[in-house]
């Protein structure tokens, strides 16, 4: 039983990053070339400020910004799935071959389909990632699925997928070939409500659904004999999971392209912070992984102003390291 003080404390740390999250946010349209007052940012944000700052805050900046914490919950609530059907805190949509998968079909869909609606790049994302699962899966089957082989077949699937990537960009048009560039580079830029809006409904979908399987998420942890052990059906469920996984890396990977590392640090957070009640992890892992992908995109844009670095660059910049000190604490290298 949780202790009321455990409580409190969970309720105190969402509060604050959900404080650091609007701070950022608030950041996000106030900084730029342009520099815009606090006070009328916020006005203009909530539609009662100066209409000189109109179109600058509420079509450029505060979509982009919002589709970048939904891309960063999105990573974020998808690593933490995986660690915990894995039991390996080295798992992500990254490492298992997700973003991959989603990349794939996304970058065959700019080079090969240019005037593709961007509207149901979601749907395409979620059916690359979707392939690259069913694959892993299968090949990852002896009697059962082992999470072992799950990620050793995801990083070669990943690897393929990569291939087929560079392959794609050697064959398209220069426009095309570019804008896929800039996309596999993990930027934000140019994203607006058109990015944001077709992502949204697949976050206020899967997240409630995977509040749902929070307490079975919690057997996982103990080990796949004692799941089966309390009457749970051990490959459905993990299925579903890994489908609630997919949904969540591809639908982020379709808006934002591969932003690495954000859903392999966010659940890890989460952890030491929370613990590894589910119920309590996946809303923190959450509100990191949007606050980490916000501020990626932060800096990448005032850093070497007026030039960008793509947010994606950013993370690796911090996630490489943290993944090499992931792998020294655990002894695996």
């Amino acid at each position: 039983m949780v202790s009321p003080a455990f409580k409190r404390q969970w309720s105190w740390l969402v509060l604050l990053l959900i404080i650091l999250n609007l701070l950022v946010l608030t950041l996000n349209v106030i900084l730029g070339e342009r520099l815009i007052p606090a006070i009328e940012a916020i006005r203009t944000a909530l539609g009662i400020g100066n209409e000189e700052y109109a179109f600058t805050i509420r079509q450029l900046r505060l979509p982009r910004a919002l589709t970048g914490f939904l891309v960063g919950c999105g990573l974020a609530l998808s690593g933490t799935i995986l660690q915990i059907i894995t039991r390996n805190p080295l798992a992500s949509p990254g490492v298992i071959g997700l973003n991959s998968g989603a990349a794939a079909a996304v970058v065959a869909v700019i080079t090969l389909i240019p005037s593709f609606p961007i509207s149901r790049l979601p749907i395409v994302a979620f059916l690359g990632a979707l392939m690259a699962a069913v694959i892993i899966y299968i090949l990852s089957w002896r009697k059962g699925s082992s999470t072992v082989r799950m990620l050793l077949v995801g990083i070669a699937i990943s690897a393929m997928a990569g291939a087929l990537i560079t392959y794609l960009l050697t064959i398209g048009e220069i426009f095309q070939v570019t804008q896929a560039s800039i996309w596999m580079a993990g930027s934000l830029y140019g994203r607006t409500w058109i990015h944001f809006w077709p992502l949204l409904p697949w976050l206020a979908l899967l997240f409630p659904l995977i509040l749902l399987f929070a307490r079975r998420l919690n057997l996982f942890q103990l080990g796949d004999e004692s799941v089966k052990g309390l009457g749970i059906r051990l490959e459905s469920t993990r299925f579903i999971l890994i489908l609630i996984s997919v949904g969540l890396a591809g639908s982020a990977v379709s808006m934002a392209g591969t932003i690495a590392f954000v859903g392999l640090m966010a659940p890890h957070m989460a952890l030491h912070l929370v613990g590894s009640s589910s119920m309590k992890r996946l809303p923190v892992a959450a509100l990191i992984g949007g606050l980490f992908v916000m501020s990626a995109d932060l800096l990448g844009r005032i850093l070497f102003s007026p030039y960008e670095i793509p947010a994606g660059l950013i993370t690796a910049v911090i996630g490489a390291p943290y993944m090499i000190y992931l792998l020294l604490r655990r002894n695996v290298i």
